[in-house]
């Protein structure tokens, strides 16, 4: 992994091509919706939402957006995420940064996340860096890039074990 550790910053509408193609990637498709211009454009606008990038040498190396801040609960959902370089210890890397930001920033009680039952690299970075799996949806998700349902796996994190 590089030495420079990387930042996270608001996504701007320069941003939606670079997203779209990481969600376009064969290795993200099956696991990442794909979502045009006018609907990136709307959580630039969404209070509760944050889209961002990840830089690594001032370059993107990555996406996340956040959905639900300020909600009464606490909770803040990772609703999608991808790094275009992986391997490495990146995941874990960019997912620690991530909920760290979360918590510290975005004032989450609560992280969650879902992921595809299909996706057991991201199920065992989620649960290395203390995200439990809270239960599974079978068949749940129709997945138009493998033309079958999936199980979606839903995992989270409170406060007090992101302290921990």
């Amino acid at each position: 992994m590089t030495a420079d550790p990387g930042i996270l910053r608001p996504a701007t509408s320069a941003d939606f091509g670079f997203i779209r193609n990481l969600a376009q990637d064969p290795a993200n498709a099956p696991f990442i919706t794909d979502e045009d211009e006018t609907a990136l454009g709307a959580y630039l606008g969404d209070g509760s939402a944050r889209l961002c990038i990840w830089q690594e040498q001032g370059q993107p190396a990555g996406f996340a957006l956040f959905c639900e801040i300020g909600h009464p609960t606490g909770r803040v959902e990772l609703r999608r995420l991808a790094l275009a370089k992986t391997g490495g210890g990146r995941g874990v890397f960019f997912v620690k940064h991530l909920t760290d930001h979360a918590f510290s920033n975005l004032g989450a009680a609560r992280v969650w996340l879902d992921a595809s039952g299909e996706n057991p690299r991201a199920a065992r970075v989620y649960q290395k860096l203390g995200y439990r799996l809270e239960g599974v949806q079978r068949a749940h998700w129709w997945r138009p890039a493998l033309d079958r349902s999936v199980d979606l796996m839903l995992f989270g994190m409170q406060r007090a074990e992101w302290r921990a």
